[in-house]
């Protein structure tokens, strides 16, 4: 046995692990934020918007497959470092197509450079922090989600009005990606395992997707991602434009309120969630997860509020769905490390390629499609009813209003999956840690 340690350069490469996740979601959120000038330019329908996204995440979910086995068997920091030149650069090209398929087109080429990034850093997480620490690792790690959020939407409105054009984002975020892809191939890595109580065999595994499917808890957290995903990504693709429409709210208004709600939020949660995490996981073996799980009983029932109470005062709908995603949040930091706990370490990076393919192939691929669809027919729905003969942005309002009550609906079912994941949590850690101990390698005597 040898003590769990924390790598001397851990913090260090932490920030900045933590500065490309920033980035990552800020590239990753700028089409939802545009996305009504890139509607009205291109004449699109709420089903083509929701394409971008989905064309988008099922490429990142296919890609990373093999980038997390790669991250498993090779370097880290230099698949984290191509890959950030890799989408920073595409991210510039976004600014530079003329029609709505070839912009689909580059989209999907970033998200084969997205996909690069997060096994890998969550993999190196994993082996710089030891599980005691890991949560609040993984915290300010995810704090670079609402944090790049918060800077997204918060910055692209006025982008758009200073240039008059909403192409210009699209090149100025291009930048600080690709500086910073050059500080990931000096990153120093440490040894597979070596932040774990027992010394970690450096062999390769086989069957490694069969072997973490034979985890009942990571299978239970598989769907709880796929249906979170489906919720978060429904609502970042289109929050800003339902403000828009429903709330008659001007782009650069809309984008700072959804900055607040689904940004702002984060900053919070994530920081005090993984702080009460790792308390509640000192206490009770499955307590990070069934935080988890009463979390999203909470975020169920105010965004389903929120969403019910129709034309309501801005500020009230703003602070209801930001309660609603402040709890959401401790998902990240309670999931992600539960996962790494019933995960040895030689698989980590592809139990979270294996994971990311379930959230964003099932879930973040087909959240904003469902949803356009939904918006598209909701919105024929109501020019019906009205007796109208011509579709109007009233109908197209009240289509995609109705059609983000998905977002609670699918809360709910994550709810219920992360319940069932805390029943089996404590049965899979503890065969985890019993398996590293049975394939440890040998440590001869010492003889004088």
């Amino acid at each position: 046995m040898q003590n769990s340690t924390q790598a001397a350069n851990a913090w260090r490469i932490l920030f900045l692990l933590f500065l490309a996740n920033l980035f990552n979601f800020y590239d990753r959120t700028l089409p939802a934020i545009i996305i009504e000038p890139i509607r009205m330019e291109w004449h699109l329908s709420d089903f083509q918007i929701g394409i971008i996204g989905t064309a988008f995440t099922i490429v990142y979910a296919i890609a990373g497959l093999p980038l997390g086995r790669m991250a498993d068997n090779g370097s880290r920091s230099k698949l984290m470092g191509w890959g950030l030149a890799v989408w920073s650069g595409l991210t510039a090209a976004n600014g530079l197509v003329g029609s709505f398929a070839t912009f689909l087109l580059v989209r999907m080429g970033v998200g084969i450079g997205e996909a690069a990034y997060a096994p890998a850093a969550n993999s190196l997480i994993g082996d710089l922090f030891p599980a005691h620490r890991r949560a609040r690792a993984m915290g300010i790690f995810m704090l670079g989600l609402p944090l790049g959020l918060v800077l997204a939407f918060f910055t692209t409105g006025a982008m758009v009005k200073a240039f008059d054009s909403w192409r210009a984002p699209f090149f100025i975020a291009a930048v600080p990606g690709l500086l910073l892809a050059l500080f990931m191939f000096f990153i120093k890595e440490p040894k597979r395992g070596a932040a774990e109580t027992v010394k970690v065999s450096q062999e390769k595994l086989d069957r490694p997707v069969r072997r973490l499917l034979a985890i009942p808890t990571f299978l239970w957290l598989v769907l709880a991602g796929l249906t979170f995903n489906f919720a978060t990504y429904a609502c970042n693709s289109f929050l800003v434009p339902m403000l828009q429409r429903y709330f008659l709210m001007p782009l650069q208004e809309a984008a700072v309120a959804t900055g607040l709600i689904v940004g702002v939020t984060g900053l919070l949660g994530l920081t005090l969630g993984g702080w009460v995490a790792d308390k509640l996981h000192q206490r009770i073996a499955n307590g990070r997860l069934l935080f988890a799980a009463v979390s999203l009983v909470i975020s169920t029932l105010t965004t389903a509020w929120a969403l019910h109470a129709g034309r309501i005062e801005i500020g009230v709908f703003v602070v209801v769905f930001s309660v609603g995603w402040l709890f959401a949040y401790n998902f990240y930091t309670c999931v992600y490390t539960a996962i790494q706990d019933v995960v040895e370490p030689r698989l980590r990076a592809t139990a979270m390629a294996v994971y990311f393919a379930g959230l964003y192939l099932l879930g973040g691929g087909l959240g904003p499609v469902v949803v356009g669809l939904l918006s598209d027919h909701f919105a024929q729905a109501a020019m019906l009813a009205a007796g109208a003969e011509q579709m109007s942005e009233a109908f197209k309002a009240v289509g995609l209003h109705d059609a983000m009550y998905l977002i609670p609906g699918a809360l709910l079912l994550t709810l219920a999956f992360l319940f069932q994941a805390a029943r089996c949590f404590s049965k899979d850690a503890r065969r985890m840690r019993e398996g590293m101990v049975a394939d440890a390698p040998a440590v001869a005597p010492v003889t004088a």
